[in-house]
């Protein structure tokens, strides 16, 4: 069932999102060659918890952290540890809140320090896939429109698309219907409609598309073990087209 979401509830998630948002923010000042993922988690909680919320990850699946944080060939849902960022590495953050019984999710790509230009290619091109994908995101259009857009920019650049994972809708729960792909045909898919809340969220690799899952149980890797960005934006639709709620 896709949610059509009332006025007030799409406030809620809104209020979730500016959360997360500001704990990117946070976060992105933090990443410095040296410092561990953990003390990113660490320092995420706390501030998500200050705000009167909950971290929308921990606990959620049996999943231990407030932040999913992706090192390099780390497409997605890297736990962190005490492992330490080093210079020319690219971080990927994922995180969630919930507060007054709705969520809020949100992921950017980070450098550490200074990297080399292939990275930072990937980063910008997989960012334009996210704002690419939001373009589609217009009543009428359809979901299959968005995964499209996304793997359109992504190829066109030489880049691998992650197919085992996806966006999704976004209210009461984390993960709602529908499946946002980041792959597609036109015109194919659920309608979209005005009133519906999405987390596009792509997962662009460097070289092929192909991923793995590290014996953790939840670290997903690029089999080729070529660094992977991942951009995410929760929205909502208006009769406008859409809204970015994590900005």
């Amino acid at each position: 069932m896709i949610h059509i979401r009332s006025t007030g509830e799409v406030q809620k998630i809104s209020r979730a999102c500016q959360i997360v948002k500001e704990t990117l923010e946070i976060i992105q000042e933090m990443i410095v060659p040296g410092i561990s993922t953990l003390e990113l988690d660490i320092e995420a909680e706390k501030f998500i918890r200050s705000k009167g919320a909950q971290p929308g990850f921990k606990g959620l699946y049996g999943y231990p952290a407030t932040l999913c944080v992706s090192v390099e060939d780390e497409v997605v849902h890297g736990i962190p540890n005490n492992r330490k960022l080093q210079d020319g590495e690219i971080v990927s953050v994922d995180v969630g809140s919930l507060i007054e019984g709705y969520y809020g999710d949100h992921a950017k790509s980070f450098a550490v320090g200074k990297v080399d230009p292939e990275k930072e290619k990937l980063m910008s091109v997989t960012r334009e896939c996210l704002l690419d994908g939001i373009d589609q995101a217009t009543p009428g259009n359809r979901i299959g429109d968005i995964g499209y857009a996304v793997q359109r920019r992504a190829e066109s650049n030489g880049y691998g698309v992650v197919t085992e994972l996806v966006g999704h809708g976004i209210g009461t729960k984390l993960h709602e219907d529908p499946q946002i792909p980041n792959f597609g045909k036109p015109g194919t898919g659920p309608k979209i409609e005005a009133g519906m809340c999405f987390a596009i969220e792509p997962m662009i690799n460097m070289g092929t598309p192909g991923v793995y899952t590290k014996k953790d149980g939840w670290t997903v890797c690029t089999k080729d073990g070529m660094p992977s960005a991942h951009f995410e934006h929760t929205i909502t639709i208006t009769e406008d087209g859409a809204k970015i709620l994590t900005i």
